[in-house]
């Protein structure tokens, strides 16, 4: 269980594009907007292209958007944002499994609120902890979000590894708390990367099959 110097002896995992395919979820966006699913990802892919915030592609289709309050009001219509077993990427149950059998503790923690924190104990991962930013008060890329993290398991930072797809908001902010960091190429951020760039994290994978062994 060596990833570097220092024995790695829990594993956190972010969430979108790392666990789960955000795909429904964004097209479900493009519907509410009314925008056609294809122009939507574009218009993503353009935004995640040129390094800004994928929360500017709402205020392109409708100029001071409020996710938020959008969130809420989806709720109120009856769709409010939802993913399930179907959107878990399928290497994912196999890899917790594994961790856990090589005597890991397994956190999962992202920008997520709290309904999604509730979605994702309802698919049985078998994590030790599932928090979100809302559970923490704190959003990645913030040194409060890593300090939470670590403080939630009790071990030293360099005993921790995070999993995730970006580089600005998982591997950089990670590492620079101290962690030992994976980067996962998958998503329209892991994809966008260049290898330059994902040389920055500790370790990189395709596929979460090849975590285990990055981690040894």
């Amino acid at each position: 269980m060596v990833a570097g110097t220092v024995p790695v002896r829990a594993v956190f995992f972010d969430v979108g594009e790392t666990l789960i395919d955000e795909s429904t979820e964004y097209g479900t966006w493009a519907d509410w907007l009314g925008v056609p699913r294809h122009t939507f990802s574009a218009m993503f892919g353009a935004v995640i292209a040129r390094g800004e915030d994928y929360r500017q592609v709402f205020q392109h289709f409708r100029p001071g958007f409020d996710l938020a309050a959008e969130r809420q009001l989806r709720a109120e219509a009856g769709i409010p944002e939802h993913f399930n077993g179907r959107d878990l990427y399928p290497d994912v149950r196999d890899c917790i499994a594994t961790l856990k059998r090589d005597g890991y503790f397994v956190g999962i923690a992202g920008n997520q609120t709290a309904r999604a924190g509730r979605l994702l104990a309802e698919l049985n991962l078998g994590a030790d902890l599932i928090a979100t930013s809302d559970d923490w008060g704190a959003e990645k890329p913030t040194p409060a979000f890593f300090d939470k993290l670590i403080s939630s398991v009790g071990l030293a930072p360099a005993e921790i590894a995070y999993v995730g797809d970006r580089l600005d908001n998982d591997i950089r902010p990670a590492r620079a708390a101290g962690l030992f960091t994976v980067f996962i190429r998958r998503g329209p951020w892991g994809y966008v990367a260049t290898s330059d760039e994902t040389s920055q994290a500790h370790a990189a994978i395709a596929d979460l099959h090849g975590l285990p062994a990055a981690l040894r």
